[in-house]
């Protein structure tokens, strides 16, 4: 099996994380990176309900910041790397003090790291994350900011995506096979 590099997206609750585990699921030696943190309840409850839906036998390498160092080093010994999810990973990057000076610089230079890694390695890379630009404009400026960030995050992934997965309640469409390409626009800026 050559290697791919597999974007999972979608909206809260429309399956990304079960459809992420189920293309994982059959591969010997998989590594579950997870970026979320409890820092309330609610999500410590989030974090036990998707550690007791993994298989028993894959590895985990809590990464609530840095993913792409360790995830070079530790995706060489393994078939799957499964990264769960972009969206908690961009939020804690924009949370984490000092914060960045420039948030989007700092996420697309962490984000291209990433990336790398994944070129570097031979492990087939699940990668999961919110499509958060379909909802209602947050109404403050953090909110919006990390929307644009996230969109810019993804985008940077999709490119790169042998295949991108969109979810909709619970149905996986393969957006690259149905034709979707990334848009150039003049000048270059395809990214914004």
């Amino acid at each position: 099996m050559s290697k791919e590099l597999v974007l999972v997206l979608g909206g809260a609750r429309s399956g990304k994380s079960a459809f992420a585990q189920r293309l994982a699921a059959g591969h010997d030696r998989v590594l579950f990176a997870a970026t979320a943190e409890a820092r309330d309840e609610d999500m410590a409850r989030r974090i036990a309900h998707h550690k007791k839906s993994r298989p028993p036998s894959w590895d985990t390498l809590e990464a609530p910041l840095h993913l792409a160092e360790p995830l070079g080093a530790a995706a060489q010994d393994y078939d799957v790397v499964l990264v769960d999810c972009l969206t908690l990973w961009v939020s804690n990057l924009m949370l984490r003090e000092p914060a960045p000076v420039d948030p989007e610089a700092d996420a697309v230079a962490q984000t291209e790291r990433l990336l790398d890694a994944y070129e570097r390695g031979r492990a087939t890379w699940v990668v999961v994350s919110n499509e958060v630009g379909l909802g209602v404009v947050p109404p403050t400026e953090s909110g919006r900011d990390f929307r644009d960030v996230l969109g810019r995050v993804n985008q940077l992934v999709a490119r790169r995506a042998d295949k991108v997965y969109m979810m909709v309640a619970g149905l996986a469409l393969e957006l690259k096979a149905l034709g979707a390409s990334p848009l150039d626009l003049p000048g270059g800026d395809s990214l914004r």
